[in-house]
């Protein structure tokens, strides 16, 4: 069966989508699967409702923003890839008992092309009791803008994904402060289609969902040199060692699921981020936003890894 997947955009955390396409795990689950760059990452998600791809990857914060506007939107996240937050906040000095109430009275830089890391950002903040507001935040730019801005001395913190942290480390301008991804759970980035496409096509989504686990597998059992090489060339501005070195970090921070099973706590993580910082207004249910029939059914059947 033919499937145009709509890529959110081109991120080094998203390395397992680009492993599947290129280890061949969707042809040796019968699939002919396009890939199309979506025209925007706010939008990838409901393109697929007005019939421009079968399916997408992107956050399931999208997932529950469309379902919050419209809760007969009928979205529904079905295979979890990134199980937890990819972004890192980096100073411009050492900081190795970082604590998050060092933010305050700091100038920090956040990110403004996606809204996600910011808003988990501050649900981190009230956990500890800060106002998320009482942070001084500097103007908004992207994230290249203010690695450049910290390493001129004009930002103190930025918020960053891979290979900007890495970048900024190797040359010494910068050094990790916190790993969101030491949180824990936190549903990030997901297979996402129409429950009507489901409907009507069940074996495609098994089958995607399967190449994705048998994917998983092999990055398990592999180095980030193996990933980085299997990917270069879909981040062709990387060079293979720097990426190899972003994987590596990425793995050690168990960033990438193991299945592609969505464990509950994750998903309601980040929907009770949204909740508090007003990106949603209705505390949707786990079942309302997912359909994990078919991974659960290949985990139950414990196909091979490529």
């Amino acid at each position: 069966m033919r499937i145009t997947l709509i890529e959110n955009f081109r991120a080094v955390f998203y390395a397992p989508f680009y492993a599947t396409a290129a280890l061949g795990a969707y042809e040796a689950e019968g699939l002919d699967v396009t890939m199309r760059m979506s025209e925007a990452a706010e939008k990838t998600l409901t393109t697929l409702a007005a019939g421009a791809g079968d399916v997408s990857w992107g956050g399931p914060l999208r997932v529950m923003a469309a379902l919050d506007k419209d809760p007969h939107g009928g979205y529904a996240a079905f295979c979890e890839v990134v199980g937890r937050d990819p972004f890192f906040l980096l100073g411009r000095e050492p900081n190795p008992r970082f604590r998050l109430q060092d933010l305050v009275g700091k100038k920090l830089a956040t990110v403004s092309e996606v809204p996600t890391p910011w808003i988990c950002l501050q649900q981190d903040l009230r956990r500890v009791g800060i106002d998320p507001s009482t942070i001084s935040r500097a103007p908004a730019r992207t994230m290249a803008e203010n690695a450049a801005a910290l390493a001129a001395g004009e930002v103190d913190v930025i918020q960053v994904f891979q290979p900007y942290a890495r970048n900024l480390v190797d040359a010494g301008a910068g050094h990790i402060w916190y790993a969101a991804a030491n949180r824990g759970l936190t549903s990030y980035t997901t297979f996402n289609t129409t429950r009507s496409f489901i409907e009507q096509n069940p074996d495609a989504v098994l089958r995607m969902t399967r190449a994705m686990y048998r994917t998983q597998k092999w990055i398990a059992a592999h180095d980030g040199r193996d990933l980085a090489e299997a990917i270069a060339a879909y981040l062709p501005d990387i060079a293979v060692p720097a990426l190899a070195a972003c994987c590596n970090d990425y793995k050690a921070l168990s960033l990438w699921n193991a299945n592609p099973v969505m464990r509950r706590e994750g998903l309601e993580w980040l929907r009770d981020a949204m909740l508090a910082a007003g990106h949603i207004r209705t505390r949707l249910a786990y079942e309302e936003c997912v359909d994990m029939r078919f991974a659960e059914q290949v985990v139950r059947e414990d196909p091979p890894s490529l």
